[in-house]
């Protein structure tokens, strides 16, 4: 990634809001403020009965995909932190965010998505991460963006592992395909050099996503990154087909379509006919609606809010949606 862009639409951070649809939790005033963090620590056609994905899951715990390009197995819910992330050093503004790493983390999740371009977010997932003693146990995932040429990305990169509070990352990403070549050459160089583990392209709209499939042909990224939800469901045309052809991974933004599906199924109940995947709630549904396509590696839906968290990553659990669970879901929104 989404969610996770630094364009009019913003990943998970909508103006519809799910404040409606799960408790607010209250804000802590407890706690110290950012200066005293400590520096320490995925063929087309999907309703037509897909191949089960390569999931993996055990009791409890978050069920996990394989990274094709390396066999890795990452948890199914990460986490964005475009907006949620981009706050001011007070306790009320930080304590949320401390709680949403702590169950994150408790739950088994790791892959934190980021970019240097969401103003202060990789400052603050950085010094949270290590205060708690989390920086190593994140699966970090953050952008080559808005730069153009060598010099100018390399420097963006050495300045977010500053921010961010390590050494190296698992996933750089070429944000929106911004300089393309240029940036992509960097990230391989740089993948080379063991500071990143895999390199990948992100985009966030449907009307971008031939491009995107042309690039991810073209280059054959370790990862792709693209908006996919029950009401946008584009991707499955070429994208995500593409991708599981090719054997990359795939990070999914804007699966809640940045909020606005909460707000078409207002006062509506989850269907029952879902109850069997194990969804209690539309979050749920939605973030396993994105999970059930055979190609998709994780979704990473955003939030500053635990109790919203912990309703995400039990999305995370149990079955995956079925062919016919799907339709009801898209049937839902009609």
């Amino acid at each position: 990634m989404p969610d996770n862009h630094r364009f009019p639409l913003i990943e998970e951070t909508a103006v519809y809001s799910r404040r409606k649809f799960l408790t607010t939790t209250a804000l802590a005033t407890a706690g110290l403020g950012l200066a005293a963090c400590r520096d320490a620590a995925q063929a087309g056609g999907v309703g037509a009965a897909p191949a089960a994905p390569s999931s993996e899951a055990v009791s409890g715990a978050l069920n996990t995909r394989l990274v094709p390009s390396t066999g890795e197995r990452v948890p199914v819910i990460g986490m964005g932190t475009s907006g949620s992330f981009e706050v001011g050093q007070s306790a009320a503004e930080l304590d949320p965010l401390r709680e949403v790493l702590k169950r994150f983390f408790a739950a088994g999740a790791t892959l934190i998505d980021t970019a240097p371009t969401y103003s202060v977010a990789e400052d603050v997932i950085g010094a949270l991460l290590a205060e708690q003693g989390l920086t190593i146990k994140a699966w970090l995932a953050t952008k080559l963006s808005g730069v153009t040429g060598r010099e100018a990305g390399m420097a963006q990169f050495e300045d977010t592992l500053r921010r961010l509070k390590t050494d190296k990352v698992a996933l750089l990403q070429v944000h929106n395909l911004g300089d393309l070549k240029t940036q992509m050459a960097v990230a391989r160089e740089l993948k080379a050099q063991g500071k990143v583990k895999y390199v990948g392209v992100t985009h966030y709209v449907e009307r971008a996503q031939e491009e995107l499939a042309n690039v991810v042909q073209a280059e054959k990224p370790d990862f792709l990154q693209i908006n996919y939800s029950v009401a946008s469901r584009g991707a499955e045309k070429r994208v995500l087909p593409l991708a599981q052809d090719l054997g990359v991974a795939v990070l999914i933004n804007r699966a809640f379509e940045d909020g606005k599906l909460f707000a078409q199924v207002k006062d509506k109940p989850v269907p029952e006919a879902l109850a069997d995947a194990g969804v209690t709630s539309w979050a749920q549904a939605f973030l396993k609606f994105a999970l059930s396509h055979p190609a998709v590696t994780a979704v990473i839906p955003a939030t500053g809010k635990p109790d919203r968290q912990s309703d995400n990553l039990k999305a995370g659990t149990g079955p995956d949606l079925t062919p016919a669970q799907r339709d009801v879901l898209i049937a839902a929104l009609a």
